[in-house]
């Protein structure tokens, strides 16, 4: 699937040269060749998708922490929120002897792994739900982190060394459907169907340029010669290099015993109505792409594994109230059942999303404090309903995701629970327009949702209840999702990077920003551990000089 769907954004951009050059009045030499393909998926992805493929080494392994243990020396640690770095981060120092509290001030630890069960909060200010799901273990949905992909190598570390169980997390699932009002007067379609006729299409523009162009300093006869094969491969294309449907999207009757009656072509221009194309053919790349994996009974479970390590140092609904940092160590205040304390350290480290660190007391210097503003919080909004039963399953869905142009944008189908009585079906997920949702009541919500699902399962209205929905721009002790540090998509500015490197370098090398703001690679538990493990690793430096 990855050499297709990359071999779909070279074809797309060899089309676009030759467009501007009136149908390319050249091929591509070996040279452009290489150059389209750095072009299309950048040089991140081609890594990837070449250290996935076995033919470029794996990019990176865990990491593996070589940090001194104290001895009979003592250091005192405070740990600001409970999220994945924080417990990463108290899960290491305590094998080493320090002695370290957590300070979470919600009723959990997890930050944005939430997983949603019967009876659990969703702590949404302004509209605080309880699930009400049946009380069945294959009865929730994960309403934060919800994948793990296989080359997010210090979490799968993690997860083993705490005994977490993983299964598969179906993503791809050629048996979903896109939707589109725009597409075929709204009908939804299989995924494979439109990926199968847009393929064959493009397959046969590109196959009609390279055949009919001069070359200048060409490939040679045989590599040209493949390169068409793989063309006419990619496309399944006939005689002549004409796309004239295939059978790749499955039989309109017949196929197996007898023989097959091809399905009707979907016509290139309705395929062009959508801009689904895009998302369709480039989803599950990078982070995304296969193999993806979750925790077997709940993302949850990844904190639960942590905590079974580390939750005797852990005050929940503790409300830091101010931190001052000196040369020597750090103070913490914070709420706990009514009463206000202290908590002297001689470090600290934070994973509390920035934006709220600055409205605490603090003595921060005035850099430090623009860094942290700087940082944005994305606005992601995810829903679910229980099904009555599994409803999908009887169309031939398990697990995978069904993708539309509505603002609901995604439905997924657990891959979890398969043949069980119920299931819960994600209805929602927006990542980067939850404002549009969040700005709604409950029940507008819901029905928003519902008529989107309706065009896709025409009796959904029928088949889903007990719904849920989390707007994490709202969700108390958290306001907002991943950090978003680029403000443009040309990348990263000179100001930008300077902030990021005050933000990373430790405030009077006592106190640590850690989590997800302190990553290049955003919203991934894997960024989260990793920015535990580069603090880690400084810290250890200062404490082996101290001790010299």
């Amino acid at each position: 699937m990855i050499i297709l769907e990359r071999s779909l954004e070279i074809a797309s951009n060899m089309l676009i040269a030759s467009f501007r050059e009136k149908l390319m009045p050249k091929l591509v030499t070996r040279r452009e060749f290489l150059n389209l393909l750095g072009s299309a998926g950048g040089t991140s992805a081609t890594l990837k998708a070449g250290s996935a493929l076995g033919l470029l080494p794996a990019a990176s392994i865990a990491n593996s922490l070589d940090l001194l243990a104290l001895g009979p020396n003592k250091k005192k640690v405070a740990i600001l929120g409970g999220g994945l770095s924080g417990l990463t981060v108290a899960y290491e120092l305590g094998k080493l002897g320090y002695e370290c509290t957590i300070l979470e001030a919600s009723h959990r630890c997890g930050g944005r792994i939430f997983t949603v069960r019967n009876g659990d909060l969703i702590d949404e200010i302004g509209n605080r739900q309880y699930c009400d799901f049946d009380d069945d273990p294959h009865m929730y949905f994960n309403g934060g982190a919800a994948r793990i992909p296989s080359f997010h190598n210090n979490l799968l570390s993690y997860c083993k060394e705490l005994g977490i169980e993983l299964e598969v997390f179906v993503g791809e699932n050629n048996n979903a459907y896109f939707q589109d009002d725009a597409l075929l007067g709204g009908k939804r379609v299989r995924v494979n169907d439109y990926k199968t006729n847009i393929r064959g299409f493009m397959g046969e523009m590109l196959a009609k340029s390279m055949s009919e162009q001069e070359m200048d300093e060409p490939l040679t006869e045989r590599e040209a010669e493949n390169l068409l094969s793989i063309i006419r491969s990619f496309g399944d294309l006939g005689e002549s290099d004409l796309y004239t449907g295939s059978s790749r999207n499955g039989y309109k009757s017949g196929g197996y015993i007898s023989h097959g009656v091809q399905k009707d072509m979907i016509a290139f221009r309705d395929l062009l109505q959508s801009e689904l194309g895009r998302r369709a053919l480039t989803a599950y790349e990078g982070d995304q792409g296969p193999c993806l994996l979750q925790a077997k009974g709940g993302m949850d479970n990844i904190t639960n594994g942590f905590l079974r390590k580390v939750e005797d140092r852990v005050k929940y609904r503790a409300m830091v109230s101010s931190i001052n940092v000196s040369n020597d160590g750090v103070e913490v205040t914070y709420d706990q059942d009514g009463a206000r304390h202290l908590l002297q350290a001689d470090y600290c480290f934070s994973c509390i999303p920035t934006h709220l660190i600055t409205g605490l007391d603090h003595n921060f210097p005035s850099d430090y404090v623009k860094a942290m503003k700087y940082v944005r919080r994305g606005d992601a909004y995810k829903a679910a309903f229980q099904a009555k039963e599994r409803f999908w399953e009887r169309e031939n869905i398990y697990g995978g995701i069904t993708k539309m142009a509505g603002r609901s944008a995604d439905i997924w189908y657990p891959s979890h629970g398969i043949h069980q009585n119920k299931g819960v079906i994600l209805a929602a997920y927006n990542f980067r327009g939850g404002s549009y949702h969040t700005n709604m009541s409950q029940q507008e919500r819901i029905e928003s949702h519902i008529k989107d699902g309706e065009k896709i399962h025409p009796n959904y209205r029928d088949l889903v209840e007990k719904p849920v929905t989390i707007a994490w721009h709202r969700i108390n002790h958290m306001l907002g999702c991943a950090a978003r540090w680029n403000r443009n998509f040309g990348g990263w500015t000179q100001e930008e990077e300077f902030m990021f490197d005050t933000l990373q370098t430790p405030l009077n090398g006592r106190h640590y920003v850690i989590g997800d703001q302190i990553s290049v690679n955003v919203a991934w538990m894997e960024s989260a551990i990793r920015s535990a493990h580069w603090a880690l690793e400084d810290l250890d430096k200062r404490v082996r000089s101290e001790l010299a």
